[in-house]
């Protein structure tokens, strides 16, 4: 096992993950490093139970970190396929604050492209707590009414997606931003739709500072095709299809492949074959990601106008 690596710089990305999306969060975790390899911050691998970082992996100077649990959690909702490491990415702020004041939290279904990290980390946040990407159905609509503000009798904000978020620890810490989030769960566990992202989104309630797409571009057919051309900084597989688990045709052959090499080398006991056939032109699914495209491309136009660069920030 690696020795400890200490706090470095007063800024980090983070990734909270349990055992079963570890080797996803170090794959992202290692390509950020690539990119970054003189980078100023630290990235970090957080978790109730500490992270085992593999021996193979020493060299990216990874910290691995573990959160005091949190019991309040245990009663928030959950879904098959997430853990409460869902919830953990909302004590970052308060369990880190001694070595932190930035932190960029990622989702670990994420596969990272570019962009300068470091001037992100220093973006000013205009006042806000935190910076996020609009959930996607906003991109097109964005007067589109969440459910969950419905359902709360909120009136009508901006929505953001919990999977990339910049926070100023300060002033979350000022806030009482994880003590508000946590009463909130607990008054309301059960109605939690999309948990971690509820509670954001309902606390803040649009009182956020909103990124580029650029920085958490939420794959879906109705925009990968405008990604293709675009170019993301990070690719979020949102939904049930993954790099590590979609079935044949379904996402483009380079982002298994790249998480397959580094699985075979690193974590071989968790490595399995990935389908290596992409989108067919002449496929169904790809006649109908074309006529989304299509539908949507004027809609999608105004949206990506609102940042005319990655580090534009929208108050």
């Amino acid at each position: 096992m690696p020795a400890p690596v200490p706090a470095r710089p007063r800024r980090a990305v983070a990734f909270c993950c349990d055992d079963r999306y570890l080797p996803y969060a170090l794959f992202a975790a290692s390509q950020i490093a690539g990119q970054a390899p003189q980078r100023d911050f630290d990235i970090c691998l957080c978790g109730t139970e500490k992270p085992v970082i593999p021996d193979s992996l020493a060299g990216l100077g990874l910290r691995a970190i573990a959160l005091s649990p949190e019991p309040a959690l245990a009663g928030f909702g959950l879904d098959a396929r997430r853990s409460e490491s869902a919830y953990h990415r909302l004590l970052l702020p308060g369990q880190l604050a001694a070595d932190y004041d930035r932190i960029l939290y990622l989702d670990s279904d994420i596969f990272v492209q570019g962009g300068d990290i470091a001037a992100l980390l220093g973006a000013d946040l205009g006042g806000h707590a935190v910076a996020a990407v609009r959930d996607n159905p906003q991109w097109r609509t964005p007067g589109r009414m969440p459910e969950e503000f419905r359902t709360f009798r909120l009136g009508p904000a901006r929505y953001l997606n919990s999977g990339v978020l910049l926070i100023d620890v300060p002033r979350w810490q000022k806030l009482g931003l994880t003590e508000r989030m946590l009463a909130f769960g607990q008054s309301r566990g059960g109605q939690l739709k999309r948990h971690d992202q509820t509670l954001l989104n309902c606390v803040l309630h649009g009182d956020w500072a909103e990124l580029s797409p650029k920085w958490n571009w939420q794959y879906s057919r109705a925009a990968r095709l405008h990604e293709a051309m675009l170019g993301a900084n990070i690719v979020h597989f949102i939904g049930p299809e993954k790099p590590w688990n979609a079935p044949a045709g379904a996402l483009p052959p380079r982002f298994g492949a790249e998480l397959s090499r580094f699985l075979r080398q690193h974590f071989p006991q968790r490595a399995t074959a990935l389908p290596p056939e992409g989108t067919g032109p002449g496929s169904r699914r790809m006649l109908s990601m074309l006529l989304r495209h299509l539908l949507n491309r004027r809609k999608m136009a105004r949206y990506l106008a609102r940042f005319p660069t990655d580090l534009t920030l929208r108050p």
